[in-house]
């Protein structure tokens, strides 16, 4: 049987199949907390206009027969309610009984308040707690807290998950007898069945979608190179014109993080958005059965079968026996 035979009807026993498999279980492995933190976080920004518009609503205030104030006593009313700053920035608001907004500084330190235009009362933080999650959030997803070095590592990451997607494409294929079989889940499979079916069958369903996932990520992180593709083959004089290149990378954005103008593709993306905590928790499952299980049984049964090995404190006495034992006439 030459090589093509045995890969269209016995993939496993071929040689690259068997390193592939190595290679997609270990990225996953190395990849599985980031993973987790990029699926969830990435679901929730899915609604990421929907929760700012919720968390930014201001308060409003009277307008009362007491004149507005002027912008000089509205900051010197700011500066009184909080001595050692200084004014940065003056905002207004169009409508009489919005807050004006103040930011104010000292040294490093900084704070954005809103005050009533018609009392000069601080009226609190300009940016409400669910606001700055959502902030935090943003931050954590696009750079991992880290700047421009977390979205290096975030272009990692993409180039990681591209290769689990490539790889999985490649050990995917059961033989020309039982292909069909990984596309559905036979739920009356036992466990490591139902296991492997669930990996395999989501996998394939969900390939391009992770797949742009993974391409999108790099592109986010690092759109420099992408932006030079663009060009090359578009030409830079180009660039005022609406361009083939520049319409797919803002749709490949557009993808990545789900900004849809429906409500209902938003949530049909925010499960495809799960399914890779799927594949991470049935890839574990596998890594366990595969290599952490056997290990561990192995263990366990030296530890039963030589209990003195398992216990320095035990084998020290005994050889301390044994030697006073050999010495006695």
């Amino acid at each position: 049987m030459n090589l093509g035979e045995r890969w269209l009807r016995r993939p496993q026993s071929v040689l690259i199949r068997k390193a592939l498999f190595q290679v997609h279980l270990w990225t996953g492995i190395a990849l599985a907390l980031y993973l987790l933190m990029m699926c969830l976080t990435g679901t929730v920004l899915i609604y990421r206009r929907e929760l700012s518009k919720a968390f930014s609503a201001e308060p409003r205030v009277f307008t009362g027969p007491s004149p507005r104030m002027t912008a000089d006593e509205l900051k010197q009313a700011a500066v009184q309610a909080h001595p050692g700053y200084e004014i940065d920035r003056f905002f207004e608001r169009r409508r009489p009984d919005q807050p004006v907004e103040i930011w104010l500084q000292r040294g490093p330190k900084k704070m954005q308040r809103l005050f009533n235009p018609f009392t000069g009362a601080d009226l609190g933080d300009s940016l409400q707690p669910g606001f700055r999650a959502v902030l935090w959030l943003v931050e954590l997803h696009d750079n991992l807290l880290f700047g421009q070095n977390g979205r290096l590592a975030n272009a990692v990451g993409g180039m990681l998950v591209s290769l689990l997607c490539l790889s999985g494409i490649v050990i995917w294929w059961p033989g020309i007898d039982r292909w069909w079989r990984s596309l559905i889940v036979d739920w009356r499979a036992k466990p490591k069945g139902l296991n492997w079916a669930l990996h395999s069958a989501f996998g394939f369903w969900s390939i391009a979608y992770i797949l742009m996932w993974g391409i999108s990520g790099i592109y986010l992180a690092l759109p420099g190179p992408f932006n030079d593709l663009v060009d090359f083959f578009n030409g830079p004089e180009s660039r005022k014109k609406t361009r083939p290149g520049d319409d797919f990378l803002a749709w490949l954005a557009r993808m990545h993080f789900g900004r849809f103008p429906s409500l209902t593709l938003k949530i049909v993306w925010t499960v495809v958005g799960l399914v890779p905590v799927v594949l991470l928790v049935t890839g574990v499952l596998m890594w366990w059965n595969r290599v952490l299980g056997p290990f561990y049984r192995r263990r366990l049964a030296e530890r039963r079968q030589f209990p003195e090995r398992s216990s320095p404190q035990t084998a020290g006495s005994a050889s301390v026996y044994n030697s006073r034992s050999t010495s006695t006439p």
